[in-house]
């Protein structure tokens, strides 16, 4: 919460006559909406008591909360929104993708984490997608069957039910299912997508069936659009537990179209596919303990680098958003991302100095040469030397349940629709996430990341990713969980939002929709949102920078708890988003199970 202190509860303590309205209210405990509230704030959280759910999608959010509303825990009701991300978030939820996981326990006191990371397939090696003069073969890491890894995402969900959920695998599907088979209304943002993509959706006759109306044209705002595959797939799911994607027709179908065409993926990719429980990186930021994703995410060591950095440097009369913070903002950028092309890769094939690159003595020797006034270009940044040893629609959702458990996940197609391919009959779009990989070392991806030979292809190997799902606790118990689509530029937001509540004391709505910058080394150019104030910009440019005014930057879906109330934030950078409370006492509102009866516009 801001500063600013809240003189109304007072007012009222000293004014009120015992027996009286306002004592039996707050003898209820309504003032502590009060205390919740500033109005010296100009953006404010949705206020739960006995739970939150946020996502990219409202119908997704609103599906969650009825989970928790029906008596499942934030591991129910998280893989409930992400199946249901799948039908009305096509271009980044998934079930053909993968992704990361941190889930808080409650009743042990532990957080862990869920890699639920695609895989390169047993075919794949380090110059599969370079042409014979050892050039990267264009768009074929990106838009055909060999672009995707082995998909993780069904896995990953079944995984962390079965282990940490409550409610039954059937139970948790079942509103995806209906809202596939009884169609969503497609709202204005959904309907941009098609139109911008309508191209690349129609490279593939199933793509262009399934995705498209008739003579592959697009779907417009208002239009039902029932999908009737993917619900029938959710069915097949539903009585074949994890099996029936990975051994079942659904795998027969995917290997199938593999083998028609120039694809890796065989039987015995999707029969060894494993999701790995590891323990989450470990960091700490003015006394709040920080958790968050482990390699092959490159987001939580560099999270961690980037915050024990700020804590060495001297912010005395810096404010939030100024020249000078987003100054030592970018220099703290630079050097992190500069590590990251050395040393970041997948654990089980390289020795990732995790340990070396997230310790407060590295982060002081780092940065002893940040300097207030002083850009250092990045050609002057090399990789550190630590103690020795992803797209802009991924998708994020974040969950918290009354007994206090905490789940934060994101997870991916990587680029818009993934490869654009669809497996026959099922409905379901593949990943394009092998482009995750460094195709050629010191040759920028999609994102202009460069990568090196710790993120070569190998075969079974998962790729460096920079999805960021973290967990923050205040005296030991869970305080925020945020995280965010964006690409590259996913670990800069959740450090912004971060620094923004932890450090400046920001609400959690208004740390959401403050400008966000990003600098990740090379190459060599500070984006700025468009809403970064004029004056400020020209400040940074009389500095040196190369300024670039950016689209917006990320899709943070956060939700902090304070005395014990649910605060949740949905990034306006994205429409559609919203934080759904569970409350003490529900409003008059359509529950999920009312919406997916009938077709549902989806913002």
């Amino acid at each position: 919460m801001s500063k600013s202190s809240i003189v109304l509860l007072a007012f009222i303590a000293t004014n009120s006559a015992a027996n009286t309205p306002t004592e039996q209210v707050r003898n209820v405990e309504v003032p502590r909406l009060w205390q919740l509230v500033d109005y010296h704030d100009v953006s404010h959280p949705v206020i739960g008591r006995k739970g939150m759910v946020v996502s990219q999608k409202r119908i997704a959010s609103e599906v969650g909360a009825d989970i928790l509303r029906q008596g499942g825990n934030a591991v129910d009701a998280a893989v409930a929104v992400g199946f249901a991300l799948s039908v009305v978030l096509p271009r980044a939820g998934n079930l053909a993708g993968g992704g990361f996981m941190l889930v808080h326990l409650a009743d042990k006191k532990k957080t862990i984490a869920i890699d639920y990371r695609e895989t390169a397939p047993a075919a794949a090696y380090r110059d599969v997608f370079l042409d014979k003069h050892g050039n990267p073969i264009v768009n074929k890491s990106l838009k055909t069957l060999s672009a995707s890894g082995v998909p993780g995402t069904v896995a990953g969900l079944h995984y962390a039910l079965e282990k940490y959920g409550s409610m039954s695998w059937s139970e948790v599907i079942q509103p995806a299912e209906k809202l596939a088979r009884n169609g969503i209304v497609v709202d204005d943002d959904m309907a941009r997508f098609f139109y911008k993509e309508q191209m690349f959706l129609s490279r593939s006759a199933e793509t262009c069936r399934v995705f498209l109306k008739e003579n592959c044209l697009p779907y417009v705002a208002g239009d039902v659009w029932v999908q009737e595959d993917l619900a029938d797939s959710f069915v097949y799911l539903q009585e074949h537990g994890r099996a029936g994607f990975y051994q079942g027709d659904i795998a027969k179908s995917l290997v199938a179209a593999m083998e028609k065409g120039d694809g890796l993926i065989t039987a015995q990719d999707l029969a060894d596919y494993k999701v790995n429980e590891v323990a989450p990186i470990r960091g700490t930021f003015r006394g709040y303990e920080i958790l968050t994703m482990p390699p092959p995410s490159s987001g939580g060591v560099h999270l961690i680098q980037m915050l024990n950095m700020l804590e060495t440097l001297d912010l005395e009369g810096i404010q939030q958003g100024s020249a000078a913070m987003i100054h030592l903002q970018a220099e703290i950028f630079k050097r992190a991302y500069a590590d990251r092309s050395t040393f970041l890769g997948d654990p089980a094939f390289v020795a990732v100095p995790s340990e070396g690159l997230t310790s407060k003595a590295y982060a002081q020797a780092l940065s002893k040469n940040i300097k207030r006034n002083t850009i250092t270009p990045s050609s002057d940044i090399k990789a550190g030397e630590p103690s020795k040893y992803e797209s802009p629609d991924t998708t994020h959702f974040s969950v918290m349940d009354a007994a206090g458990n905490v789940v934060s996940s994101t997870y991916t197609l990587n680029h818009n629709y993934g490869s654009g391919i669809i497996i026959p009959g099922t409905g379901i779009l593949l990943n394009n996430t092998m482009d995750d990989f460094s195709v050629k070392a010191g040759s920028p991806n999609s994102y202009g990341l460069i990568g090196g030979t710790a993120n070569a292809i190998e075969a079974k190997k998962r790729p460096l990713s920079s999805m960021t799902p973290t967990i923050v606790l205040k005296d030991g118990e869970p305080y925020i969980a945020t995280g965010t689509p964006g690409g590259s530029k996913i670990i800069t937001s959740v450090f912004q939002q971060l620094v923004n509540t932890l450090y400046f004391e920001m609400n959690i709505a208004e740390a959401t929709n403050a400008p966000r910058v990003h600098h990740q080394w090379q190459p060599d150019v500070l984006s700025v949102e468009r809403n970064t104030p004029a004056d400020t910009v020209d400040i940074l440019k009389a500095k040196g920078y190369t300024v670039n005014i950016s689209s917006s930057l990320g899709s943070l879906q956060s939700i902090m708890k304070h005395n014990g109330v649910f605060l949740g934030a949905a990034d306006p950078r994205r429409p559609g988003s919203a934080a759904i409370a569970v409350d003490v006492i529900e409003q008059p509102t359509k529950s999920a199970q009312k919406i997916i009866a009938k077709p549902v516009t989806v913002e």
